[in-house]
């Protein structure tokens, strides 16, 4: 009988490929089949965020659901950026988690896992080199990290404090692995760090490193995040607008439209900054599609602070928001600071805010009314429906079978709505 893997992932793209890069190590060098029946598992996993308060605290009781619904003699490895920060502590708080894995420390699976109550979390440790097995959770699409870890210091991120310092990921093993990835069938790439357009290696950047993907035959599209607003040079801004094979969707985290909180957030630009940057990148690329992220009610913030996040939203106007009610997190020099806002303030700040972009999406949404695009068709949906993106980045849904995948097709919209678009292939 085979052995079963069931893996849980929660988080960010970088999340998701440390869970392949987990998969491939244990189905192919261990004898592992991936399973999504819980109560047949042999190994679970679950691979943690931490960058918000909720997913911790969830945690726990997730372990105690899976303890109860495990078989007896299932291991229970907790992985991922909690694991980096709390360490022992799991262990100490729910016996039954056989191991921890920090998110520097993937490579060391294979050795945890035969090594009861083992916890390895160093977040110095340098697997940019390591060869891992390969496994892609898409046949269509390929996640390629570039670098690991972060060297900024934002006042509220836990991340340098779970995934370490920046590392930048050698270009020729980057270059290597999408061509891999893309003779296997993916013609669409993915870069992933969590500062991609802050990449070094040996005399190139980014933006080279984007020219030199791009220069893979069988890639039709590139993908990337999340590059960082101050990194955002005009040399980045050129090689995204003109290379036909990067896709015009930008994801630029804002995090608060005034200088003075950017400033207490240590994020290095100012209003005028994020503002010029995506105004130019309006003027350079038609159609270009804006997604950020922000954070209301950060200490200290007052209703002017507030107001100038809102002018942001306005002259952007974002065609997809991630935001969130500031949580403090523990390491970071924000979860200090003295002057909170108030929750129930925060509160309506957040609410209002994704009011009003609710009704910008619903403009930018309706506006695509008998538009075409091409659309890159990647998931089966119930009903005979296949789902894809178009070139900047919107979900868009038509009638059709598994033949379509790993195709692009042209389709006309027929019925926008806000998170996805629905249409019919011309």
């Amino acid at each position: 009988m085979s052995k079963k893997l069931f893996i849980e992932t929660l988080g960010c793209a970088m999340n998701m490929r440390d869970s392949e890069h987990m998969i491939a190590e244990l189905t192919q060098k261990e004898g592992y089949h991936l399973t999504s029946d819980l109560g047949e598992a042999d190994l679970i996993l679950i691979n943690t965020c931490s960058v918000r308060e909720k997913p911790v605290s969830k945690l726990f009781s997730e372990i105690g659901q899976f303890a109860k619904k495990k078989k007896e003699s299932a291991k229970i490895g907790v992985c991922g950026c909690t694991a980096s920060h709390l360490g022992e502590e799991i262990i100490k708080r729910a016996p039954v988690v056989n191991f921890v894995l920090g998110a520097r420390n993937v490579s060391k699976l294979r050795e945890v896992l035969y090594r009861d109550k083992s916890v390895e979390i160093d977040i110095d440790y340098d697997e940019s080199a390591f060869a891992f097995s390969d496994f892609r959770s898409s046949p269509y699409k390929a996640m390629v990290n570039i670098s690991i870890g972060c060297d900024k210091q934002c006042s509220f991120c836990i991340v340098p404090h779970t995934r370490g310092k920046e590392v930048a990921i050698p270009h020729e093993l980057i270059i290597n692995e999408a061509r891999k990835a893309a003779k296997n069938g993916a013609k669409e790439i993915f870069l992933l760090g969590q500062n991609v357009n802050n990449y070094s290696h040996e005399g190139k950047d980014f933006s080279d490193l984007l020219e030199m993907v791009s220069q893979i035959d069988e890639v039709e599209r590139i993908r990337f995040t999340s590059p960082h607003p101050l990194h955002m040079d005009d040399k980045f801004l050129k090689v995204f607008a003109s290379n036909p094979k990067i896709c015009k969707s930008m994801h630029m985290p804002l995090q608060s439209g005034s200088t003075k909180i950017l400033k207490d957030m240590k994020r290095g630009y100012t209003k005028e900054w994020f503002l010029d940057r995506a105004f130019k990148l309006r003027d350079m690329v038609k159609d270009v599609r804006i997604s950020t992220d922000i954070i209301v009610g950060f200490p200290g913030e007052s209703d002017e602070d507030f107001e100038e996040t809102m002018d942001v939203l306005e002259k952007v106007r974002f065609e997809q928001l991630f935001s969130f009610k500031y949580s403090p997190r523990p390491l970071t020099k924000a979860a200090e600071f003295t002057n909170v806002v108030d929750p129930q303030i925060a509160s309506n700040r957040l609410t209002r805010l994704q009011k009003r972009h609710e009704e910008i999406v619903d403009e930018i949404s309706n506006a695509t009314l008998n538009r075409e695009f091409d659309v890159y068709f990647e998931e089966l949906k119930d009903d005979a429906k296949v789902a894809g993106r178009s070139d900047n980045g919107f979900m868009i849904v038509a009638k059709g079978s598994e033949e379509l995948l790993g195709k692009t097709k042209r389709v006309k919209i027929t019925y926008p709505r806000r998170t996805t678009l629905y249409g019919e292939i011309v």
